[in-house]
Formats: structure tokens, sequence, C-alpha cells
């Protein structure tokens, strides 16, 4: 981190309260489509927000749940619940009724702030609780009854080591699990990949297509661009190709917040070579690996940069990353200056040599642990280190190859496969729009590769044809035994293709 932190230190000091002092008060921190918000009043509802949880009796360090779209209340939300020294829970507002109970019975949170629209439905999910939680009902009308509270609340006195924002795992089995982040942590990926490698200044504007329940938005659509006084553009519809175009034409931003799914749509989109992406400096994607040749549709169709980059929960963001001017596609980049990076084998010893190895990472962003996941947090957390899942390749010139989940890696005909490998192969192929590789157990117990493809033209002729044209591009033992045809792939809570459900479909 570039700087040491003072023993009493609050995020919403420093990525709010620090633009009111250094002049940025009356710069547009938001953007939606029919208003802006400047610094000063974005503070200003934050302290209001401050004030509500202190007249609905919250304490500091309690959980307050935040499930709302993507509306400036979000925001204020956010920086109040860290503001009064409580922490916050970010979830998706679209939630099922038995994820809904879930959430709030596994982190306690005594209070939530959730959008009329969805009031119902998380009401009637945790009415049977011995202590159901209040809810802070966000509507139309208010923000105007927030008015008579005062604009300035004192931030809480925390340490940079207070939990300050809790997110969940991405994984694609069992339930999330809550990461326990802290005040530094936020703050230490601002600095060395917001500011260092994203070079975000004033005069920036974001635009990202996740919704900022996940970490990843949160970051480069909130905190970094309040970090130097930049604006975010928000919207609280669904995300798809059709509206992020529109969200671009009206907003004009300069950083477009990405992920491979809505890369390849928007590249797939009829309109897609008259849509004037000129005002972008640059797009980032993360979230799942980008193929090199998705990469290529991109920047062929809109000539913009997008830069991959990998991160995760527990380190809170992007830690590899490509950099502006220095992309190499169908790789993670570098590591992100302030961390370190190492490939390990299934003993902890670092592999050579190109070697495809599990992936360790340290650095001053490292959560404190998972929430009443004592074992899961054993495995993953030693000492300094996070030992990932995510299986990397390093290349001679330093960058990282992302070869899959070691969960996910198959072994097939007795030698490994990396599911990600088969999918960059089939995904050059025209027809194909999305594929998800897994490992499926036939008659006999063995593992074989199914793809699961959503394609331009379905049939039984272009399974076959798939079949051959990896096998042309691949050693043999690499082809998919079954193609199975899908016209969306499952997702996790997270975005993520839900590769164990997958599995068992197969089966």
């Amino acid at each position: 981190m570039a700087r040491a932190l003072p023993d009493r230190f609050n995020l919403a000091t420093h990525l709010l309260d620090a633009r009111l002092d250094d002049g940025a008060s009356d710069r547009i921190a938001i953007r939606t489509a029919d208003r802006t918000l400047t610094y000063r009043e974005v503070a200003a509802l934050s302290a209001r927000m401050a004030h509500t949880l202190r007249a609905a009796d919250i304490r500091p360090e309690e959980r307050v749940i935040i499930a709302l779209p993507d509306i400036p209340a979000y925001v204020g939300a956010l920086f109040g619940i860290v503001r009064y020294g409580a922490v916050a829970v970010m979830v998706n507002p679209d939630l099922a009724s038995d994820a809904i109970r879930y959430f709030f019975e596994y982190t306690r949170a005594r209070a939530a702030f959730v959008d009329s629209a969805h009031h119902d439905t998380f009401a009637k999910a945790v009415q049977a609780l011995e202590s159901p939680p209040r809810f802070l009902v966000v509507d139309e009308m208010f923000e105007h009854r927030l008015g008579p509270l005062p604009d300035t609340y004192t931030a809480f006195a925390s340490h940079p080591d207070d939990s300050a924002i809790w997110l969940f795992s991405g994984g694609t089995t069992g339930r999330p699990k809550a990461v326990v982040q802290t005040h530094r942590s936020y703050v230490n990926t601002t600095e060395l990949y917001g500011k260092g490698v994203l070079q975000l200044t004033s005069a920036d504007i974001t635009l990202a297509v996740p919704k900022l329940f996940f970490g990843y938005a949160m970051g480069s659509n909130v905190f970094f661009p309040f970090a130097v006084g930049a604006s975010c553009v928000l919207f609280p519809q669904r995300c798809t190709a059709e509206e992020v175009f529109a969200q671009i034409r009206r907003h004009r931003p300069t950083v477009l917040v990405n992920v491979p799914t809505l890369v390849q749509q928007m590249v797939a989109h009829p309109n897609a070579a008259r849509e004037d992406l000129s005002c972008l400096r640059l797009a980032t994607s993360a979230g799942e690996a980008l193929p090199a040749e998705l990469y290529d549709r991109w920047t062929s169709t809109f000539g913009v940069e997008l830069l991959d980059g990998l991160g995760t929960a527990e380190m809170w963001h992007i830690f590899i990353s490509n950099r502006p001017g220095q992309v190499v596609p169908g790789t993670l980049g570098h590591v992100v200056p302030g961390f370190d990076v190492k490939l390990c084998d299934g003993d902890g010893a670092e592999v050579t040599g190109g070697d495809v190895g599990a992936l360790w990472v340290k650095g001053e962003s490292r959560a404190i642990g998972y929430w009443q996941r004592m074992d899961d947090t054993m495995r993953a957390f030693r000492g300094e280190w996070y030992v990932s899942g995510d299986m990397l390749r390093r290349n001679a010139d330093g960058s990282f190859v992302y070869c899959g989940r070691s969960d996910d890696m198959l072994k097939v005909s007795g030698k490994w496969l990396a599911p990600g490998e088969l999918e960059n192969c089939l995904l050059q192929h025209p027809a194909v729009r999305e594929v998800a590789v897994v490992g499926v157990r036939d008659e006999a117990g063995l593992v074989k590769p199914y793809a699961f493809v959503v394609a331009d033209r379905a049939s039984t002729a272009l399974g076959a044809e798939l079949q051959s044209f990896a096998k042309r591009h691949l050693e043999p033992y690499k082809y998919p035994r079954e193609v199975v045809f899908l016209d969306a792939l499952p997702r996790t809570h997270l975005g993520k293709v839900d590769r164990h459900l997958l599995s068992h479909t197969a089966r």
C-alpha cells in the first residue's frame, strides 16, 4: 500500500469526506438517467443514512444488509453503514425466498435496506425467524423522508483492520461463504489497482455491467472513481447489450467495467458495428476467463482496449491484470505491484518451467477469513498467503494464463484436461456463442468431458461438427464426448457458470 494508515480510520472518510476537503464538493459523483449527485450531496445522503441506523437502534459493528438495485440510495446506504461503524453485507436484491432466509440467518443482520419492489418478498422470507430484522424501505419518497435529518454524521472511529464490508465467495457448490473484509483491504486495492493500473483521474466516468453487490463492480464503479473525484454511472435495469449501448450513448463514459458474458453479447449484437464506443479509453473484464478469440472480436468491433484480470473476494479485487497498451490476449497479464503471487503443487511447493499450479497470493487486501467457516478458513488462509482454487500457468514473460479451478480439472484417459482449453477451442467455431465444459462420469465411473453449448443453430450435425473441430485443433483425448445444446448456461448467485449444476444435469 502506498502509505501507512492511522490507528483510527474509516473508509467513508477516506473515499467520500476527503473529496469535500480537497475541493471536489461540487463535482458530480453519481450520474443516472434523470439526475446527478455531487460529492456534497452523496456525503449528506450517507450521513442521513447513518442517522437512520441510529434511530433504528442498530449498534456499531452489527451487520446491515443492502439489497437494493443500482441507484444513488445504494451508495448512500453503503457509506452510511460504514460511517456509522456497522458492517455492510451486500446481497442480490433478486434472491429467492430460501436464499434470503439463508443470508439473514447466516449473517445475523439486524437491519436491511430493501427497495419497495422487493420488500414483501424479503419480509415474508424472514417472518419466521426468532429475531426478524428491521427493514428500511427505499421508495420514491425515501430521500424526502430523510430530509429533516442532519446532513452530517461524524464517522465512527474504526480501526483499519475492523470489518467493513462482507463479500461472498463465488463458489459454484454449496452455500455462499461470507468473506470478512476490512477497511484496509479496500484502500489497498484502490491505490494499487484503481489508481495504479487503471490510472483513473477526476476526468473519468465509469460504467459497470455487473451490479454493485459484486465486489468487482463496487470497487471499479464506486470506490475507485470516488478515490480520485471522478463520477460513476448507475442504472437499475437488468444488464443487456442493448441497455449497455444505451447507457454509453447517454453518458459517454471513459471506462467500461465488463464481464465476458456481456462482452460476447455486445460483439454478437446485430448493431454492434454501428455503436460508437469512442468515448471509452479502456474497458476491463473479470469474473471469468476471457478467451483470446473473444478479445480479438471485441477489439476488431469496437477498437477499445480490454484489460482482462483476476481477483477474488478473499483479496477483494483484481491483483493480476493486463496493462493499458500492454495487453497480451489470452492472458491475465502481470501481477499488480504491491501483491505477490506464486503457483504451487498440492504439497505447497512452487512449480517451475511453465507448469500449471494452484494460485497463492499475498498482499494487504487479504481478508480476515470466512464467517463461521473455520475449516475453510484454515485451508485457504495460510499465514500471509491466500490459497485459491484457481489454476494458473506462468509464461516466460511473467504473464499468467488462467487454466480453470482445481476442482474443475479433469483427468481424461489418464491425462489432465483444463476445461478452459477446450472451451477456448470451441469458441473459435463461428456457430458457438457460449460454452462450458464439465466432467461427467460414465457407467464405468470414468470422467468424460461434456460440452454445454449455446449456439446459433443447435443440431445433431453441429454437435458432431464441434467434436471433429476439437479433434483437429487439440490432442485427440481432449474432444467433448457429448455436446449438449442449451438456450442459456445456468449461473450462480454471482453470475458465474454453475458447473456443478451442469455436471448433475448430464447424469
